[in-house]
């Protein structure tokens, strides 16, 4: 009965999978700046950025690990995380700890000496090591908190375990002229990895894709014992860095069995034939490009997709607001994401986010922008192709993407031409300046 056969070895599978991320530990890395980002960073850490119109950037790692099946979860914090402890302590506080369910925040607290932080990937998980052995997890699963993108991590788990890897790397296929900015694992025909090279000016390609190479993803599984026993090894190392891409995976590649895990087979979502969406919202173009594709009617990430939720902090808001309809004074969205809480008065939007309570007065115009939550935007005031931080009062008739060489003046203008507006530029920088 080759029916039953099938429906018999998906369960069974189902059933190996749900006992590993049962077994599995996840350290989410979120302590870092993201200069790229500019002033967006300068209140909050990059994983506590906002990002399509309702949600964190970090919402989507953690989701990941909800949703994958793993529901114990470490999360390392260092830089400004005062925005980002707040909010997973609101947002993420559902899971259950009678059932050995948690989010933990872990900040950088001198562990290991009082005078070192976190000195980078790899001392984060190492001056954790207590609490990883605490919980006794078989697998380590070590993520960053700033990238954009839905998988299944329990697939991940799986091929990790039956490739008897001692780890595994998320990979990404990626243009090899553009590979020189990540850190690329160079493959035999099995997918094991036989060198990886930090941001290297002559990448290696993928075997048989000559035009291809993999990109780490900086997403690894880990066997519990040799992660630790790695770890150890490294902090014994005066000249080591303390990171992962530097430092780790470069001594055990030549040394034992580390496997690459390509991301189009766990990617959650992707089209028939499609290729798997991940993004580094890193600089401020990215950042928005990342923002304005979710504005297309059918986009590349499906926010919509009841099988794969993505979690953030629900606000109590009320429903957003569109008032008047004379013909030259008309509140109006289009092609726009728009959140509780917002209000738009006589207005136009177009291909736009709007972050929660917001507000648009009359005769403004928003096109082609990033609206932040708390931002009042006033009258005749125009914005196009802006990235507009929290809290921001617009001044009534300021007109913003029209003329670079002006916008340069106050604001900061990235090299694609999008204008980021934050309170401080405004001379508003003691105005409910919450991150």
């Amino acid at each position: 009965m080759p029916e039953q056969d099938a429906i018999y070895n998906e369960h069974s599978d189902s059933r190996f999978i749900s006992q590993l991320t049962r077994n599995t530990f996840a350290m989410v890395l979120a302590g870092g700046r993201g200069s790229r980002l500019m002033q967006l960073t300068d209140h909050r850490a990059k994983p506590a950025v906002f990002f399509a119109g309702k949600f964190r950037i970090i919402d989507f790692t953690l989701s990941n690990c909800v949703n994958s099946g793993i529901r114990r979860i470490g999360v390392a914090t260092q830089y400004k995380a005062h925005s980002l402890i707040r909010h997973i302590q609101r947002g993420w506080s559902f899971l259950d700890g009678r059932f050995d369910e948690f989010v933990q925040l872990m900040p950088a607290q001198q562990q290991i000496d009082e005078v070192q932080w976190y000195q980078g990937t790899a001392d984060a998980v190492y001056q954790n090591m207590h609490l990883l052995r605490r919980n006794k997890p078989d697998y380590v699963l070590v993520l960053s908190g700033d990238h954009i993108y839905k998988m299944d991590y329990g697939r991940m788990l799986a091929a990790h375990v039956k490739r008897g890897a001692d780890m595994t790397v998320g990979c990404i296929d990626v243009p090899l002229a553009e590979a020189r900015e990540f850190g690329v694992m160079g493959v035999d025909e099995n997918d094991r990895v036989v060198s990886f090279l930090e941001k290297p000016a002559d990448p290696p390609a993928i075997p048989g894709q000559p035009e291809r190479a993999l990109a780490s993803m900086g997403i690894y599984i880990f066997n519990t014992r040799f992660l630790f026993e790695q770890l150890a090894r490294d902090a014994a190392e005066p000249k080591s860095s303390r990171d992962f891409g530097k430092d780790i995976i470069p001594h055990i590649v030549p040394r034992y069995r580390v496997c690459a895990h390509r991301l189009a087979d766990s990617c959650v979502g992707m089209s028939a034939g499609g290729a798997p969406y991940w993004r580094d919202v890193g600089t401020i173009d990215a950042y928005w490009e990342a923002n304005m594709e979710l504005t297309k009617v059918t986009p590349e990430l499906n926010l919509y997709d009841e099988d794969w939720p993505i979690w953030t902090h629900q606000e109590q808001l009320p429903p957003a607001k569109f008032v008047f309809d004379d013909d030259k004074r008309r509140g109006e969205a289009i092609d726009s994401l728009v959140s509780g809480g917002c209000i738009i008065s006589g207005s136009t939007v177009r291909r736009s986010l709007l972050f929660s309570q917001v507000k648009v007065h009359s005769w403004a115009s928003v096109e082609d922008s990033i609206i932040l939550p708390h931002v009042d935007i006033g009258r005749h005031a125009v914005l196009k192709r802006c990235v507009v931080d929290k809290n921001c009062r617009i001044p009534e008739g300021l007109v913003v993407g029209v003329n670079p060489d002006e916008d340069r003046r106050r604001f900061h203008v990235s090299k694609k031409g999008i204008t980021l507006i934050t309170p401080e530029m405004l001379g508003q920088g003691d105005y409910l300046n919450t991150p």
